[in-house]
């Protein structure tokens, strides 16, 4: 997703509580970077922040890094996630759970390593990348799922959600390549009502527009 440079993001991350700014200091070492000692959740391709807010704001007992390459993004999600917590009586000083971090997800296990260990990954609405000389770049290549495992655990799951048809299915080739076993899958997220189901800005969007959400969850095979 494009956006305009905002000229505050820098600032107002620079002194966030809950925005990193050195993620290399961190690397295998990230359960320690946050007060409590809890199952680590990672989202990639974060964007705005309305996906790993509303999951951190739900999820107490879990620690939520959210992860995007692009500084202006995370700005306007910094703003987003503190909405979030306010419009339900909570505080800033609330949001505990949650790190934003401004990073390449092409170079990701440079700061995440086999020590972090990380329960599960979230990969939501990402560049379908449709040209031929592109697909390389998709977060679910081939190539990117191997460099999950490094820092997943054996029984972590990947949950990918798109509402783009070729990605989707090329997706779920990808996985089987890959060593992954499929343990759910739909291509109506709306008619399978899952129970848990968080609805970001771009299902709402999609949904709106009479797209149908195609989504997955995978493990490593045993």
């Amino acid at each position: 997703m494009r956006i305009r440079k905002k000229k505050w993001a820098e600032p107002e991350l620079s002194v966030c509580d809950f925005f990193v700014k050195d993620p290399a200091e961190h690397s295998g070492r990230w359960a320690e970077a946050f007060p409590k000692k809890q199952p680590l959740f990672l989202e990639i391709g974060c964007g705005k922040c309305g996906f790993a807010g509303q999951l951190a704001l739900k999820n107490p007992d879990r620690n939520i890094i959210a992860v995007d390459i692009k500084i202006d993004m995370l700005g306007v999600g910094r703003r987003t996630v503190v909405k979030l917590f306010e419009e339900n009586g909570r505080t800033q000083d609330d949001i505990t759970n949650l790190l934003l971090v401004n990073y390449n997800v092409e170079q990701l296990d440079q700061i995440i390593t086999k020590d972090d260990q990380i329960d599960r990954l979230y990969i939501n609405f990402c560049n379908p990348w449709p040209r031929a000389r592109h697909k390389k770049r998709r977060l679910t290549f081939p190539k990117k799922l191997e460099m999950y495992k490094t820092f997943l655990k054996k029984d972590a799951e990947i949950r990918f959600k798109t509402d783009d048809d070729e990605l989707f299915e090329e997706s779920v080739e990808y996985f089987s390549q890959s060593g992954y076993e499929i343990t759910f899958i739909t291509r109506d997220l709306q008619a399978s009502k899952i129970e848990d189901n968080i609805v970001t800005e771009h299902e709402r969007m999609f949904t709106e527009e009479g797209k149908k959400i195609k989504y997955l969850v995978a493990k490593q095979k045993a």
